[in-house]
């Protein structure tokens, strides 16, 4: 994969490096956003994973988008705390490599499925009497493997394309984590040829299906406003805002960085903005899911419910044991 003029086989992640003084604070903020994500996102698949009622396809796709959030976060964060309390930044061009692929191909696989989450709130308004048989386990299942095989492929390509550059001048990536665009500033050969490859692949990913959800909700709304009941439109509305709220904030922080021309004074914006959809966006996407929508709600209490009976029944079956070991000591 790597080219054969490439004279740079490490990289410095600089990103932090600019704020000497805050690296303690931004450790601890970003340490428990991220303890606070995990545990929130697992909630939330263990709740789906137990709540027979939450077995639909609606909450099959949340369940995947959740867990494809966790691992995108753990391709980032643990290096990024490691970095932070660390004086030597240094990643070896494989683990650039490595660690490009995944994050791009976790975060193009919660595009699609966001799209095909689109396309289940499409099917469910639009042709209720038949949601079952249009939105079968198979066909959800089949949905899912086709968004990480595509997310992958996608991020493959992007990969080979940054890494069969030449890099022989500084090693410094102004960012904390191989981002495309502080990367390939430091290749010696890239050409409006390679910008123009990886923007239309970023596109493909981001405006593809950011236009296929918008095409789903307006086929949506002019079915809802045909609705003659207030209430079944408020049901309607409901079931699609918790969705249209994730879509909103991932495809608005992301199409940000990927999307605008760029330039070296905008690597310091693009990563301020990286740490709000690293850090910030798994933490919000769950809360507004919980927020939002009552099935989720109580699935939440029913799961936390069992987790805090189950704690006092572990330490009450110790207590006993202890005492019996003291009297067998007398």
């Amino acid at each position: 994969m790597m080219g054969n003029h490439t004279t740079v086989s490490t990289f410095l992640l600089w990103g932090f490096s600019s704020f000497p003084d805050l690296q303690g604070l931004l450790f601890v903020m970003i340490f428990f956003s991220h303890v606070t994500s995990l545990a929130a996102n697992v909630c939330i698949m263990v709740a789906i994973k137990l709540s027979h009622n939450l077995h639909t396809p609606m909450y099959f796709f949340l369940c995947g988008l959740s867990f494809s959030e966790t691992c995108t976060t753990m391709a980032i964060i643990p290096r990024m705390l490691v970095d932070l309390l660390s004086d030597s930044k240094a990643i070896s061009l494989p683990e650039c490599a490595t660690q490009m692929f995944f994050f791009f191909g976790l975060g193009a696989n919660n595009c699609f499925i966001m799209a095909a989450m689109s396309y289940d709130r499409y099917t469910a308004i639009h042709s209720p009497l038949r949601y079952k048989i249009l939105m079968t386990h198979k066909i959800c299942f089949q949905f899912m493997m086709a968004s990480w095989m595509a997310g992958f492929l996608v991020s493959l390509c992007i990969v080979i394309t940054v890494f069969n550059l030449s890099f022989c001048d500084s090693n410094i990536i102004e960012h904390f984590f191989c981002d495309i665009s502080p990367v390939v500033c430091l290749a010696c050969d890239y050409t409006s040829h390679h910008e123009m490859a990886i923007f239309v692949l970023s596109a493909f990913v981001l405006v593809g299906s950011f236009v296929f959800i918008m095409m789903s909700y307006v086929f949506i709304v002019s079915r809802v406003v045909k609705m003659p009941s207030t209430k079944g439109k408020y049901k309607a509305f409901s079931t699609c805002s918790s969705h249209l709220t994730v879509v909103c904030i991932h495809y608005g922080f992301a199409g940000f960085v990927y999307l605008r021309p760029k330039d070296r004074d905008s690597f310091r914006e693009d990563m301020l903005m990286a740490v709000t959809y690293t850090v910030l966006t798994p933490l919000l996407n769950p809360i507004v899911y919980s927020l939002r929508n009552k099935d989720m709600q109580t699935a939440l209490r029913k799961v936390l419910g069992k987790t805090n009976r189950f704690i006092p029944q572990m330490g009450s079956r110790r207590t006993p044991d202890i005492k019996n070991v003291q009297t067998v000591d007398k």
